[in-house]
């Protein structure tokens, strides 16, 4: 019951609140991006959701696209700007990403959406995180986010598909606002984000 019908409209309804309260701060603080670098405030990529449906997430943009000589970018951490470090450690990156939930490509809480070529590296084990949408905030998410390897990852986000409920969701939606506080698994070790993934 919760997973065919609730569940949309909790997303629904908490997303819809959830964006009106962060407007202005998702407007300010892309104003801000904007007048780093004069470029758009937002990124956008499109990733796989449930049943590997492509969709295009968006995100306040945190890296600048400046390039080497060969034309090639930077790597993420020489393209990370200072305001940009900010918003991915409070998070702000991810609230536009509200629109997406309000759209229905995302859920709330759900497996994170990832690079559409990390699609054919998948076991079949790995693939069954496609079975739902998903989320802005997961159960690897609270376990570990970054910090922990994909196999962690992955074995993470099936747990999360077998044992979907509206009381585990309240506690990753609950979990999620307490590590934005600590700031906890924000990054792998070594690195701004998570290193790429290149299957087994």
């Amino acid at each position: 019951m919760y997973r065919m019908f609730v569940k949309r409209l909790f997303d629904f309804t908490v997303a819809f609140i959830g964006s009106l309260v962060a407007l202005p701060i998702v407007l300010i603080a892309g104003l801000i991006i904007y007048m780093q670098d004069w470029q758009s405030p937002f990124f956008t990529q499109i990733r796989p959701g449930k049943k590997e449906h492509l969709f295009r997430l968006v995100k306040l943009r945190t890296m600048n696209n400046r390039k080497d000589a060969l034309g090639n970018l930077l790597s993420d951490d020489q393209r990370l700007t200072m305001v940009g470090r900010f918003i991915r450690k409070t998070s702000l990156d991810e609230s536009p990403q509200l629109w997406n939930v309000i759209k229905g490509d995302m859920s709330l809480v759900g497996p994170r959406p990832l690079l559409v070529q990390y699609l054919p590296l998948y076991s079949s084990e790995q693939k069954r995180r496609h079975l739902v949408k998903p989320g802005i905030t997961g159960w690897a998410q609270v376990n570990g986010r970054n910090a922990i390897s994909w196999d962690e990852k992955f074995r993470l986000d099936v747990w999360y598909v077998d044992h979907i409920s509206f009381l585990l969701d309240l506690k990753i939606l609950f979990l999620t606002v307490k590590k934005v506080f600590i700031r906890e698994g924000i990054s792998a070790n070594g690195h701004v984000t998570i290193e790429p993934f290149k299957g087994k």
